[in-house]
C-alpha cells in the first residue's frame, strides 16, 4: 500500500483509501490500546479518537510515509488521556513530560516483524544461487570462505564478487518498498 497516496486520497474524500488505511493500521492501534490495559469500551474509545485525530489532521501530516508512528503516538496520547480522566494516572509533571521514554515503543516489535516479513518476501525474488549464498553467509558466526566454497561448489575467489552482486540485486529489489526503504 502506498501510504502517502492513500492518505492524500483519503483527504480528498476517497472512501476506499480511508478503508485501506483503517485496515492497515487498526491492528496496531488496538495493540497499543490493549497494552495500556484499558477496558474494551475505553480501548474502543482510544482507537476511535485516534482515527478522529487523523481525520482532523489529514491535510497537515508532515511526513505521510511515517503515518504508523504518527498514529502510534496519537493512540498513546489518547490512552493516557483516558487513564487520567478515569483517575488511574496522575497528571504528569512538566519535567517528566519532557524526558524521553527509554523503553522501545509499544509497536516496535510489530514494525520490526512487518519489516522482516517484507524483507524475506523480497529475498525470495532473488535467484536461487544468490539466496543460497546469502543464507550461508548470514550464519552466526559467518563460515570461512573455504567452507562456503566447499558447501556450494564454487571457487573461493568468486564468493566475494558473487556476494556483492547478490547484495546489489537485493538492494535494487528493496528500492521502492516503502516498508524497507529509509529504515535502519
Amino acid at each position: 500500500m502506498d501510504i502517502p497516496a492513500s492518505l492524500a486520497a483519503a483527504a480528498r474524500g476517497d472512501q476506499a483509501a480511508w478503508d485501506a488505511l483503517v485496515r492497515q493500521f487498526s491492528g496496531l492501534l488496538w495493540s497499543i490500546a490493549r497494552a495500556y490495559r484499558l477496558s474494551d469500551a475505553d480501548a474502543a474509545d482510544a482507537v476511535q479518537c485516534t482515527w478522529i485525530r487523523l481525520v482532523e489532521n489529514l491535510d497537515s501530516i508532515a511526513q505521510p510515509e511515517r503515518l504508523a508512528g504518527w498514529l502510534s503516538t496519537t493512540a498513546r496520547h489518547e490512552c493516557l488521556q483516558l487513564l487520567r480522566r478515569a483517575g488511574r494516572l496522575p497528571e504528569p509533571a512538566e519535567e517528566i513530560a519532557d524526558s524521553p521514554d527509554p523503553a522501545p515503543p509499544v509497536d516496535h516489535e510489530l514494525i520490526v516483524g512487518e519489516r522482516n516479513a517484507a524483507l524475506w518476501h523480497v529475498f525470495e525474488d532473488l535467484p536461487d544461487r544468490c539466496r543460497r549464498l546469502l543464507r550461508v553467509l548470514m550464519a552466526s558466526p559467518p563460515p570461512a570462505y573455504a567452507d562456503v566454497a566447499l558447501a556450494l561448489d564454487m571457487p573461493v575467489g568468486s564468493i566475494g564478487p558473487i556476494r556483492q552482486r547478490c547484495l546489489g540485486r537485493l538492494k535494487a529489489l528493496v528500492r521502492g518498498n516503502e516498508l524497507l526503504e529509509g529504515r535502519s
